[in-house]
């Protein structure tokens, strides 16, 4: 089915994206909003964790990294993915996106967008097109959705223990240290947080000067939104959408859990200690 009315949550890692979009998922009347294309135009897949940091500035935490990917073995791409080919992977998303009702969704990270472009310019008459118009002809009807989190260091935090334990999610209800084994345990490296932190607010900044030049005004959601309301947050976003929710509309209990526990507030504090000792003033 192509769709009539498309929107992107358009996000950063660990931001409560993947939440937000189970929860729209499980309406039925927004879509199936996947991460459909979240992938390297050079492999095919998403990032691998040693990939969100620079091997020549940071070649200890590379190796790190690159010593864990190897305990899981590396990912392989949709059978249909192709830069050659890629409409057929455009139309096989929007058809696996797209509820019954016309409504399609996806999720998509800045990290990710430029190489998306390049492989929608691939396609017969996307070559040279700018980025607004090259979306908007992917997916009819396009609206945008923007999720951020506030609390940056916990949100770097977070990521920082995702890529080495290459958890992304825990689902509610189950044993959050299931399979742990496979991964040595996860390190704290300020560095690396800091880093993170950086990166996430440029990603973010990124989203806001693209919509600036777009002249489009999003939906704007944060992470601490979500997580205090998230019948609230489904709702504005399917009002945003223009799409017409039952007066009995629940999403229920979440089947996606918070990952946070005491490391992660052990680590928040050493790095607010950390940031605190680099604006001390000088001593006199």
């Amino acid at each position: 089915m192509k769709p009539m009315l498309s929107y992107l949550v358009c996000a950063t890692p660990r931001s409560g994206s993947t939440l937000l979009c189970h929860e729209l998922d499980q309406t039925g009347l927004a879509g199936h909003p996947q991460e459909y294309f979240e992938a390297l135009r050079r492999s095919g897949v998403p990032r691998r964790p040693h990939e969100y940091f620079d091997p020549a500035r940071h070649p200890n935490i590379v190796e790190r990294l690159a010593f864990r990917e190897m305990l899981e073995g590396a990912p392989k791409p949709n059978p249909l993915w192709r830069p050659d080919t890629y409409d057929q992977y455009l139309a096989w998303a929007l058809q696996e996106g797209t509820t019954p009702n016309g409504v399609f969704g996806a999720k998509l990270m800045w990290g990710y967008l430029g190489d998306f472009a390049e492989l929608l310019r691939g396609i017969d008459g996307m070559a040279g097109r700018p980025l607004g118009e090259l979306l908007a002809r992917a997916f009819p009807g396009l609206r945008y959705v923007q999720i951020t989190r506030r609390d940056k260091v916990r949100q770097a935090v977070s990521l920082w223990k995702a890529v080495q334990t290459q958890a992304w999610q825990h689902e509610a209800g189950t044993d959050a240290d299931a399979g742990a084994g496979r991964m040595p345990d996860p390190v704290f490296s300020f560095r690396a947080i800091n880093y993170l932190m950086r990166q996430l607010t440029a990603h973010d900044a990124s989203w806001d000067a693209f919509f600036l030049g777009l002249g489009y005004e999003p939906l704007k959601i944060t992470y601490e939104e979500l997580a205090e309301s998230t019948d609230a947050v489904v709702r504005s976003v399917l009002d945003h959408l223009g799409i017409v929710a039952p007066s009995d509309l629940q999403t229920g209990a979440p089947r996606l859990s918070v990952q946070a526990d005491e490391i992660s507030e052990l680590w928040v504090a050493r790095v607010l200690e950390h940031l605190e000792a680099l604006e001390a003033p000088e001593p006199v």
